[in-house]
């Protein structure tokens, strides 16, 4: 006989992974218990050698869907002779830090989506089923270990049927925290804007709501269900706000142009793409061209939005209203995160437009109160529950790209599991930048980066993030040795870096911790190439950079060569008129004697205070790539005016022909070497004078970025014998781009390096703020 004692570290709380051990040790006739502590799983097993040889080896071989094993350790001890069987033991704490990470939410699971269809089923049509492989995690946790009493679940005293599922070890409940049926779980409830509860579905009450009297409808829809009820209205064209797992939702019809119209006005979000929720992957093929990765992508656990090309045909027409998703030829679609998305796209029966409950650019919103006051005026009628949502977690977005799906949000599903890092050392602590914001905790050999937190520009957004920052450390009860932020000095999460004293902090360039971002993702040991594409960021010598070849790796960097500076005449105004930054190119290729384009006609009477700007100096001065693709898009009439971020890069890329013809390459010698995009500008320029369509402009300039970068990379590999490139940035979204670059480059020799697990937007920047930070501490 022998006795092990194992320690397993990983995404291993919430996932069924102590009910595993328990079945793994029945069905080897072994003895012992297993249980959570601050570390992950602990177990102690006794048997026979063999027994316990097959045991370790299935573990990790046959862990539970969720459950993902980092590593595994076992230690001989003693025989005992108490043993007589295989206990789960209740949860341990106490240390100083906690570093086993919070699982993610996960979709329903197949067999649970069964239940809620079945009839003859005790939770049919109950939206809150779930068990070990589904459910909510991230959004109900309050503290760790992982067990219900320390989640918003607790409140809800099972019913004996649903404890004798918690504690039968054959049933796949079996230590489900989030456990629970109609009798003894959480319970939907209907509200009209007007605050008058509504309890009922059905169309004829609806139709009553359509002519214009909620009371009377309240009055008509006593006697049913709030689900159903909920699905009349958006049958009739109304407003539902839909309390998900991570915060509320906005709802309505896809196909019901009126109502998108609508919900655009009341939630001011003029043009940006809207996602559509459909009921199942045969609905999401109908719409859109989706792959296997991407097919496999929606419907796995984290049920992300998936990026895909939109089918050309009469019934897309018919199920998605054109002002869904205006001027592009991508969709976003997903798949019910939950059993009540679930039930209601069923009822419903078409594909629904589903949107962050909040008005554009603040955080999704999560409190019942809040939802009550702030979404009121924006919807026709509120669903909600009263299972309490602890932190919130937005949609997570992605899209294939090179044939690998590339996160471009990081929320619901995927975060907060954490990230493997190469090195381990003290606490560092991340506060990412302005745009996109997330914050990251390196913890050990960890990285626990948090949800997608928006843009801190907005009063309630920052305010989440000061939240979020306390909720990460309270969570790990860790106390960084280090904070690390950008050294823009106007970004609010500098400012809280500087305000707070919590440790020394550290200043870390922004493109910079983009390069290290992308090799934390990617795993990669060494300096490499780094492609660092974006909008702005703050450079070291006061400009704003964006258009950057960096060498180097996380513990630090040269700067190789970069585009060449031009005015961003207006500052930000720029970013929200391309035109700014269309003359402020022409300006430099031909002077004051600017060519007369179409496309730039209405701003004449303004060109000459534009230009005034650049010529005495009176503009900040950028090398930022993605300035440069929104005023290539302005010169071809493309977007003259932005209502989101990077629309003129969208539609430059959404535009694009064929990338076969090539626009001269001019990087000039020198330390750092310098791109001068002046040769295309002016090529641009000859091309639509001639006339030529802005397809094949965008097409060739599509090209021409690929062939600067990778020029670029091949004088760099000439001067430092280094052959990988890191690909970062939020113009790596571009998918068109990407995998232009990657093909060349691979072609030429380099090993491309991409982010596959943190979007390669400022998402992902709190990551490699944190890589750097660790990297500077060990010097």
């Amino acid at each position: 006989m022998q006795r092990l004692r194992l320690r397993i570290t990983g995404t291993v709380q919430g996932v069924g992974f102590r009910p595993h051990l328990h079945r793994l040790a029945l069905q080897l006739s072994l003895t012992g218990a297993a249980g959570n502590d601050d570390n992950g799983v602990w177990c102690e097993i006794q048997g026979t050698q063999d027994d316990l040889a097959v045991f370790v080896d299935r573990v990790a071989a046959e862990a539970p869907p969720l459950a993902r094993v980092e590593s595994l350790h076992s230690t001989v001890m003693p025989c005992v002779d108490h043993d007589r069987k295989f206990l789960i033991a209740g949860s341990s704490g106490g240390s100083d830090t906690v570093v086993a990470g919070v699982p993610a939410d996960a979709s329903a699971c197949s067999a649970c989506l069964a239940e809620i269809r079945d009839p003859g089923n005790r939770r049919y049509g109950y939206p809150f089923t779930c068990c070990v492989d589904c459910g909510p995690r991230y959004t109900v946790v309050q503290r760790l270990p992982y067990d219900r009493e320390r989640t918003s679940m607790a409140r809800f005293a099972l019913c004996d049927l649903c404890e004798a599922e918690y504690l039968a070890p054959t049933d796949r409940r079996h230590h489900a925290q989030a456990v629970c049926c109609a009798d003894c779980g959480p319970q939907l409830s209907l509200r009209f804007s007007t605050g008058e509860a509504c309890h009922g579905g059905t169309l004829e009450a609806a139709a009553t709501l359509e002519a214009g009297d909620p009371l009377e409808a309240t009055a008509a829809l006593k006697a049913s269900d709030p689900l159903e009820a909920a699905a009349a209205l958006l049958k009739k064209g109304r407003i539902v706000a839909v309390k998900g797992v991570g915060g509320y939702q906005l709802t309505c019809r896809a196909d019901d142009a009126a109502a998108v119209t609508r919900l655009r006005q009341r939630k001011q979000r003029d043009e940006k793409p809207f996602a559509l929720l459909v009921a199942s992957l045969a609905a999401a093929n109908e719409l859109v061209w989706l792959d296997d990765l991407a097919q496999r992508a929606l419907c796995g656990p984290e049920a992300p939005i998936v990026l895909a090309p939109r089918r050309e045909s009469a019934l897309v027409a018919t199920q998605v209203a054109a002002q869904v998703a205006p001027d592009t030829k991508l969709l976003g679609v997903m798949l019910p995160a939950s059993p009540l998305h679930a039930l209601l796209t069923d009822a419903v029966g078409v594909a629904l437009v589903c949107t962050s409950g909040n008005l554009s650019d603040e955080p999704i919103v999560i409190d019942d109160t809040v939802a009550a006051a702030e979404l009121a005026p924006l919807v026709d009628a509120i669903l909600s529950h009263d299972r309490v949502i602890e932190r919130r977690a937005d949609d997570s977005v992605a899209h294939v790209v090179n044939g690998d799906f590339q996160l471009l949000r990081r929320a619901r599903g995927y975060a907060p599991t954490t990230l493997q890092l190469n090195n381990s050392g003290a606490p560092v602590l991340a506060v990412g930048a302005e745009l996109k914001n997330t914050v990251c905790l390196a913890l050990g050999n960890r990285a626990h980066l948090s949800v997608h937190l928006g843009d801190l520009e907005h009063p309630s957004a920052l305010d989440a993030f000061e939240v979020a920052v306390a909720d990460l450390l309270e969570l790990t009860r860790a106390m960084p040795e280090l904070i690390v932020h950008d050294q823009h000095p106007e970004y609010l999460s500098t400012k809280f870096a500087c305000s707070v004293d919590l440790a020394p902090r550290l200043g870390v360039q922004h493109h910079h911790a983009h390069l290290a971002s992308c090799l934390a993702d990617s795993g990669f040991v060494g300096e490499v190439i780094g492609l660092i594409f974006d909008g702005i960021g703050w450079g070291t010598d006061g400009v704003l950079w964006g258009g950057e070849v960096l060498v180097g790796d996380a513990g630090g960097y040269e700067r190789f060569a970069h585009l060449r500076a031009v005015p961003m005449p207006g500052g930000a105004a720029a970013i929200r008129q391309p035109w700014r930054m269309a003359l402020a190119h022409l300006h430099e290729a031909f002077g004051t004697d600017l060519p007369q384009l179409d496309s730039l006609a209405e701003h004449h009477s303004k060109a000459e205070q534009v230009l005034l700007q650049c010529r005495a100096g009176q503009a900040m001065m950028t090398t930022s790539l993605g300035r440069l693709f929104d005023a290539v898009a302005a010169m071809c009439a493309i977007r003259q005016t932005v209502s989101y971020e990077g629309q003129a890069a969208i539609g430059l890329e959404q535009a694009a022909g064929s990338c076969e013809r090539r626009y001269p390459v001019v990087i000039s010698a020198g330390s750092p070497a310098v791109i001068d995009p002046t040769p295309l500008i002016i090529a641009v320029t000859d091309d639509l004078l001639a006339g030529r369509h802005p397809s094949e402009i965008s097409g060739s300039f599509h090209r021409w970025v690929a062939d600067v970068a990778v020029a670029a990379a091949q004088q760099a590999r000439e001067a430092t014998g280094l052959s990988a490139a890191a690909l970062s940035g939020g113009v790596f979204q571009n998918r068109l781009l990407s995998e232009l670059l990657a093909t060349d480059l691979q072609q030429c020799g380099f090993t491309v390096l991409s982010h596959r697990q943190v979007p390669p937007n400022d998402g992902g920047i709190s990551l490699g703020q944190a890589a750097v930070g660790r990297a500077m501490m060990a010097k």
